[in-house]
């Protein structure tokens, strides 16, 4: 194999191939050897068929999967030995081809940018630690208690108020008649809380253990047998217990009771937990520092395929015009996650920073806690989406290399009290929320583009491009023939 780089400058690079005949021919030879053993014609024994018959039926068809072969093999060594990282996806230019040819085609290929890394020990970003105060603590143990549902039996002669709970049984009627799911035996609504049938609840209010109360409410529009929604119904309920909410006991046994030792691991638990709430917040801060930061590191040229893709992503939904309105924004932003993007990926490489595939599932099941009663739906989404799960392993790869980088970076420590952190991430917030609504203003309504250095997740396309640098060309374009 031959190999020329045609143009050496910029980053667009054209590159001919050249695989002489004779070992066009042998890649041919092993082919026919391979299949001869498999391929059965009446009037030959199994793996005695002639090269000749071989050739007449299937020639055509074996010579193009050599070809493919070839041309996916040899590109993809003719970029790894020149160290040729290509942005995007190589173009094939067929100039000979043929059996009992020569080989020559031409590579159009977008390289990636060299990027210079900055010494990371000069990034400066805000470590900040919150100190949680035992008031604070306190007040969010209240909290759940509050949460937690404490009801106890009323006196007989108590009439059911608001917040109370009220257990009953019912049947119920439409038109006289019994219908399916019109009965129900001890039912518990806290009253107030509208959650049965709309209106049906405020209609027990002033009930009596023991006593019998008709309620009449209308079925809902999405009631599981549709011939009955949206029909009136007559519930004749009868009052099994009324009962009252009382304050939980905050002690040993209500901190048991949520999974702590006793009341002090309790107060142990909870004041991390603030504690992890804040950090984690406070950490998409410093990741934004950090970003923003690299944005001031040096790439020479961004390739314009990779800027097209990302305004493409940009620019999702909105109309020809506004993408034009749009145009020059839209570019420095693609720009800048590119950018940043290629440093990061960079910056990964040149330490080496590896995914596992434990990663990326201990990533897959994080997002499915935060998605309670759809696992399976999230799950199978991963499963049918591999462009979902490698956008995940991104993520992943992107965490680890901001971790890296604040291990070997400037951090400025602070320590905070509370009120202190609140006052830093409500101002970042509305940051953002400016910037956004300028955007809405100055540009279409109808989608909105986050930078990089306010949305640390908008660097994962570049860097997932990064990442998928070595090419797998798949069907040669074959243009000309000679």
């Amino acid at each position: 194999m031959k190999v020329t780089i045609l143009n050496k400058k910029g980053l667009n690079k054209d590159i001919k191939v050249f695989i002489d005949k004779k070992t066009m021919n042998s890649y041919m030879e092993e082919k026919y050897e391979e299949i001869k053993g498999t391929v059965s014609l009446k009037g030959f024994r199994p793996g005695k068929v002639p090269k000749e018959i071989l050739k007449r039926q299937f020639g055509k068809a074996i010579f193009n999967e050599v070809l493919d072969k070839v041309l996916k093999d040899t590109s993809v060594k003719a970029l790894e030995d020149n160290k040729i990282k290509p942005a995007g996806q190589p173009k094939l230019d067929l100039k000979i081809y043929g059996e009992d040819k020569d080989l020559e085609y031409v590579m159009s290929v977008t390289e990636l940018p060299k990027v210079e890394l900055k010494s990371v020990e000069n990034i400066r970003f805000d470590q900040f630690t919150v100190k949680i105060e035992d008031k604070e603590t306190d007040k969010r143990i209240k909290e759940i208690a509050k949460s937690q549902n404490n009801f106890k039996d009323a006196a007989d002669d108590v009439k059911a108020a608001e917040d109370n709970l009220v257990v009953f049984d019912y049947v119920a009627t439409i038109d006289g008649k019994n219908f399916t799911g019109g009965e129900g035996k001890n039912t518990q609504l806290i009253l107030g809380k509208d959650l049965f049938i709309k209106g049906f609840d405020k209609q027990l209010v002033g009930v009596k253990k023991d006593e019998e109360k008709i309620v009449e409410a209308i079925l809902p529009e999405n009631y599981p047998q549709k011939e009955f929604a949206n029909k009136k119904a007559k519930f004749i309920c009868k009052i099994l217990n009324v009962k009252k909410s009382e304050d939980v006991k905050i002690d040993a046994d209500f901190a048991k009771n949520l999974g702590a030792k006793d009341l002090t691991d309790l107060k142990f638990l909870v004041s991390k937990q603030i504690n992890d709430e804040y950090k984690n917040s406070l950490n998409k801060l410093a990741k934004k520092q950090i970003l923003k930061e690299i944005e001031n590191f040096n790439v020479e040229e961004i390739p314009e395929n990779l800027v097209e893709e990302e305004i493409k992503i940009l620019s999702q939904g909105m109309s020809e015009d506004d993408v034009k309105k749009s145009r020059k924004n839209f570019e420095d932003i693609a720009k800048k996650r590119i950018k940043v993007g290629l440093i990061l990926n960079e910056f990964g490489e040149q330490n080496k920073i590896k995914v596992t595939e434990q990663e990326v599932q201990a990533e897959v099941q994080k997002q499915l806690r935060t998605m309670p009663g759809q696992e399976k739906m999230v799950m199978e989404f991963y499963q049918k989406n591999p462009q979902a799960l490698a956008s995940l392993r991104g993520t992943v790869y992107e965490e680890k290399i901001i971790d890296l980088i604040k291990t070997k970076a400037k951090p400025n420590k602070k320590e905070l009290k509370q009120e202190e952190a609140e006052k830093i991430l409500k101002e970042d917030q509305k940051l953002d929320h400016n910037h956004n609504h300028n955007h809405d203003d100055n540009h279409s309504k109808e989608k909105k583009a986050k930078p990089a250095a306010t949305n640390a997740k908008k660097a994962k396309s570049a860097l997932t491009k990064a990442k998928k640098a070595k090419p797998a060309v798949t069907k040669a374009k074959k243009v000309s023939k000679k």
